[in-house]
């Protein structure tokens, strides 16, 4: 039997082609993204601000005991921040919720000038004054706290945090201290006090696995310089990095074509305000690090120093759900295919109300989805009255396919149906056809072997009556029939064309029983012509039974 290799490899190409056709009406998503390398950051930037909230109740003795009780709050800093994890762990400078400068000093200042009515520079520093009596009282009003205090001062940090969403955020998120550093410029971690973050949590930025280390590596800067609001949204710029300024020190910028001073102009977006701010790296929109510095001194803390103060504070970098969700959609917005991140970017916002990046999106999408820049209608144009629905390929991607398998395994049956007939087997000689000798009679009885044989019948026809077989039933054997006189022996091996004679059934002699002339009892197979023994049961040459 041939082998049905190139058919079978026949039917796999047409259902491979029948795949690849009814695909394009799919497009394809799984590749990187292209633009909008700042996308993935911009969303968890957020704004951090850090106040003491001082309570201090003066002991004015001057005169009469007066006990004068005040609040206040007093700025520690504030700067810009990144989420790192979906349970809202920030991550940003250590000065923007830690200060060298003493709140309860400024406390001490502020009440003793206010009640006193003196003049005393509501700052941290200690002063004096001219007055004895008073300048004593406000000596003592200064921490340490002493037995002969006059000041009973309680300090306590409030630090909130306000993610870029719009409505904006007027209360912010409280938070506390996870860890700082020993040097302002060093990174902090910062944790919420409480979920206020629903059930898909807060957007976050990935991080790196390392700083580029090509000099004029190209990177962007993303924060806020106040309290988002629909009139100061989050501000982007760009930089770029200078070779040097590895660990606590920080990386140094420069501009490889020398046209700006980014040194001084990222300081001063620095003190504006973008201090903590996260430092985007152009090839896979992850943070490389955070940006410290000052004004004319701009630089940046590597995300090496980052990934340690996270595992000090016990925090996980990690992305959530919602940061899937936003990848997707990020990815068909950014290649064009509007029409399918309409609803990307709805589930988006279905997770994260006021995701101020994909609502932005969003509006561009629904504005060009359908149009000549959208790529999803260039590939497979919209029918009239909605998009074109699959089913239909599909169905016919299963017919056809289907018509494919069918063709192929009745090619295949046909084949198998020939190959069997060319491969029967054969007798070793070349056989001619000759009319096989109908089977014996059964014996006859006593009563009836008196009497006289009945007459044969005409040449060609048999009795019915006598269970004779009709010439329709009569089994023709295969022989080789006689080398007709006079002609040449042909030589040994040499086969000539067969020859196929019929013979006529013969009567056989009284007393004989019916089978080939001058053979009595003589049995042959009925497949294959050969002759039997007397106790064959099958055909020793074909193996068919000899009782059939």
């Amino acid at each position: 039997m041939r082998r049905p290799g190139p058919l079978i490899r026949l039917a796999l190409g047409a259902f491979a082609g029948v795949a690849g056709v009814t695909s394009v009406a799919v497009p394809a998503l799984a590749h990187e993204h292209p633009s909008g390398i700042t996308d993935l950051v911009t969303p968890a930037v957020v704004r951090v601000e850090a106040v003491a909230h001082v309570e201090v109740t003066l002991l004015d003795h001057v005169g009469e005991l007066q006990h004068v009780e005040r609040s206040y709050e007093v700025p520690i800093g504030s700067g810009t921040g990144v989420v790192v994890n979906p349970e809202g762990a920030v991550v940003t400078l250590t000065r923007v919720v830690k200060s060298e400068d003493d709140a309860a000093v400024y406390a001490a200042n502020k009440v003793f000038a206010d009640h006193h009515k003196v003049d005393i520079k509501q700052d941290f520093q200690r002063h004096r004054l001219d007055d004895s009596i008073l300048n004593r009282h406000l000596q003592q009003c200064y921490p340490p706290k002493t037995e002969s205090a006059t000041c009973l001062t309680k300090v306590t940090p409030q630090i909130k945090i306000f993610p870029n969403i719009a409505p904006a955020d007027k209360e912010g998120i409280n938070a506390e201290i996870g860890h700082t550093g020993d040097d302002p410029d060093s990174p902090a971690v910062l944790l919420p006090v409480g979920r206020a973050d629903g059930g898909a949590g807060l957007p976050t930025a990935p991080l790196a696995a390392r700083v580029p280390d090509k000099p004029g590596s190209p990177v962007s800067l993303a924060g806020f310089t106040g309290r988002p609001a629909a009139d100061r949204p989050h501000l982007i710029d760009i930089a770029h990095l200078d070779a040097g300024g590895a660990g606590k020190g920080g990386r140094p910028f420069k501009d490889p074509e020398g046209k700006v001073d980014e040194p001084r102009k990222i300081g001063e977006l620095a003190g504006k305000g973008l201090a903590g701010a996260p430092v985007i790296g152009d090839k896979d929109g992850a943070v490389v690090g955070l940006l410290a510095g000052g004004a004319g001194d701009g630089r940046m803390i590597g995300v090496r120093e980052v990934t340690k103060a996270l595992a000090e504070a016990k925090v996980e970098p990690r992305r959530g759900p919602l940061d899937a969700a936003f990848e997707v959609a990020l990815t068909r917005f950014h290649t064009k295919y509007f029409g399918d991140a309409v609803p990307a970017l709805r589930r988006v916002l279905d997770l994260y109300p006021g995701h101020v990046v994909a609502a932005k999106h969003l509006k561009t999408a629904q504005d060009k989805r359908g149009g000549p820049d959208d790529a999803g209608a260039l590939a497979a144009p919209a029918q009239a009255g909605g998009d074109v629905p699959l089913w239909p390929f599909i169905a016919g991607a299963g017919v056809l396919v289907a018509a494919v398998i069918g063709g192929t395994l009745l090619i295949l049956r046909r084949r198998a149906r020939r190959d069997t007939a060319a491969t029967a087997p054969m007798t070793p000689n070349d056989r001619r056809v000759a009319p096989a000798v109908p089977s014996a009679p059964p014996s006859p009885s006593p009563s009836s072997s008196l009497a006289p044989p009945p007459a044969p019948s005409p040449a060609g026809e048999q009795d019915p009556a006598r269970g004779e077989p009709s010439p329709a039933d009569v089994t023709r054997i295969v022989t080789r029939s006689p080398m007709p006189p006079g002609l040449p022996a042909a030589p040994e091996g040499a086969q000539g064309p067969p020859l196929l004679t019929a013979r006529q059934p013969a009567t056989a002699p009284a007393g004989v029983p019916a089978g080939v002339p001058g053979r009595a009892g003589q049995r042959f197979c009925t497949a294959c012509g050969m002759g039997l023994g007397p106790a064959h049961r099958f055909c020793g040459y074909c193996g068919h039974p000899a009782e059939t």
